[in-house]
């Protein structure tokens, strides 16, 4: 039968029974699993590291636990809380400082930003890199009110996952792969009729003087085409 707790026992509340040099196996295990964390998160891509760095996502994670538990499991210590906090935010300190003073380990850490649209084109090599779809590429445009792709001039996409978005000024627009759902679902592999047609893949606009039977993109190498729209 488990023994009754006995409120305010400063002994059991600080170290419980655990010896003092305890209290250094809890900073060995705190750098290692900021480090784990931190792997995992620089290896899970930018998808999951919005509007926080990947620094500050590490940091509420880590501190999440060793806050939460010492409140009330009473077999917590919060001396272990107290190292935990410290080591956290030294080794928070720490990385922001080395990733701030050298740009390899902030790129593998945090990544860089990749341009993956510019005058209206979808840039394929560097858009395949990005842990990003399609579809979503789309839907983070459509936000920011543009409706094809002839209004892009450059699409950034940020460390941080975030998308910088610059227009052409309404004069310079030019006709591009529309993404609004109900036009971009007309897509089709056959050109029926002449006209300026969309690579469904890249965005580049083609010129047909003739219907044509699944032509190729000369930019991707795809063979689905929608008409371009203004």
């Amino acid at each position: 039968m488990q023994e009754p707790v006995e409120p305010f026992d400063w002994e059991r509340i600080v170290l419980d029974q655990f010896p003092g040099t305890y209290l250094g196996e809890v900073a060995f295990r705190t750098v290692f699993m900021f480090v784990v964390i931190l792997t995992a998160l620089a290896v899970s891509g930018k998808r999951e590291v919005r509007q926080l760095s990947i620094y500050e996502l590490v940091l509420l994670i880590g501190l999440g636990s060793a806050a939460g538990d010492p409140m009330f499991y009473h077999d917590v210590p919060l001396a272990s809380a107290v190292v935990v906090f410290v080591v956290v935010m030294s080794c928070y300190k720490l990385a922001t400082y080395i990733s701030d003073r050298n740009r390899r380990v902030r790129e593998t850490l945090e990544g860089k930003a990749v341009y993956v649209i510019e005058d209206g084109c979808i840039l394929i090599q560097n858009f395949d890199q990005e842990d990003l779809g399609l579809d979503e590429l789309f839907s983070e445009l459509r936000v920011e009110g543009v409706e094809q792709l002839g209004q892009v001039r450059v699409a950034i996409r940020e460390h941080n996952g975030q998308l910088s978005l610059f227009q052409f000024e309404p004069g310079s627009v030019r006709k591009g792969l529309p993404i609004l759902p109900k036009v971009f679902d007309q897509h089709s592999k056959d050109i029926r009729q002449p006209g300026e047609y969309a690579c469904c893949t890249c965005g580049r606009v083609q010129q047909f003087n003739a219907p044509a039977q699944e032509p190729l993109c000369p930019t991707c190498g795809k063979q689905v085409w929608v008409a371009a729209v203004l």
